[in-house]
């Protein structure tokens, strides 16, 4: 992803809402398994690492975009942005 995508990724998560919430469980297989099916039905989401939550925001990123196949767009604070697009049918076309 080049940084144009990137920036173009960034301007469209500005407008989207949290989806998956992290908590004290931290990341887990249930956590998981919920951004993949957000992913899968939106293929931009936002993750939001609550409070309680006693983990890294930058390392919840990395280990989450590695097990659900995505690519980190953006972490601002305790907010997570990830990207992966549909195999078959993309829904977010990326500038060149």
């Amino acid at each position: 992803m080049n940084s144009k995508q990137r920036a173009y990724l960034k301007s469209l998560a500005a407008a989207t809402d949290i989806s998956v919430h992290i908590g004290k469980g931290g990341v887990s297989p249930e956590l998981i398994e919920a951004v993949d099916e957000a992913l899968e039905a939106r293929e931009l989401i936002k993750v939001g690492v609550l409070k309680n939550c006693p983990d890294d925001p930058r390392e919840i990123a990395s280990v989450i975009a590695e097990r659900s196949r995505s690519e980190v767009v953006q972490i601002i604070g305790k907010k997570i942005v990830l990207y992966r697009p549909d195999r078959k049918k993309p829904k977010i076309l990326l500038p060149l």
